[in-house]
């Protein structure tokens, strides 16, 4: 979505509301992203203050199960026509002609949020790495693999 902010940027007090959805082409987003908030020009400085909301479908990382999360991702950043001092690009975003696409923003920020893996439950116990049998659900009687190579001490003990 395009934004225009020249009034924005001209006017103290001036804001502009923001309340539209947009569909992410990736596998894993189950909705459409919902972004409301609103670009406020405060004492000279222009925010842009919004929520992107949206369902996530994906798998434990451990266990393989199916997992739908609802996500919540803030998107907050200074907007500035110019720069004077280039080495102060990393804080701003530059708004070229007035003229700004909110949806490549919104979509970087949400990649950044995105934890690198998912997990059913934080104490997720995973698979059995020999029989594959789900730990959550109680212990498999399967005899673990030992490295042979301790054998030699294992001899010692016995």
């Amino acid at each position: 979505m395009f934004i225009e902010l020249e009034g924005v940027f001209a006017r103290e007090g001036e804001k502009k509301e923001i309340n539209y959805r947009f569909p992410i082409e990736d596998d894993g987003f189950a909705t459409p992203v919902k972004v409301s908030g609103e670009v406020v020009n405060r004492t000279g400085i222009v925010y842009l203050d919004a929520r992107a909301e949206f369902d996530y479908s994906t798998f434990c990382a451990r266990c393989g199960k199916p997992l739908l999360r609802h996500a919540h991702v803030p998107i907050r950043h200074i907007l500035v026509s110019h720069l004077d001092d280039e080495n102060d690009d990393d804080d701003y975003i530059i708004v070229d002609n007035m003229r700004f696409d909110l949806d490549g923003l919104v979509r970087e920020d949400i990649f950044l949020a995105l934890p690198s893996r998912f997990l059913c439950k934080e104490d997720c116990k995973g698979l059995c790495p020999v029989c594959g049998i789900d730990l959550n659900n109680g212990e498999c009687g399967c005899k673990k693999p030992t490295d042979s190579r301790w054998d030699s001490l294992k001899d010692l003990l016995n």
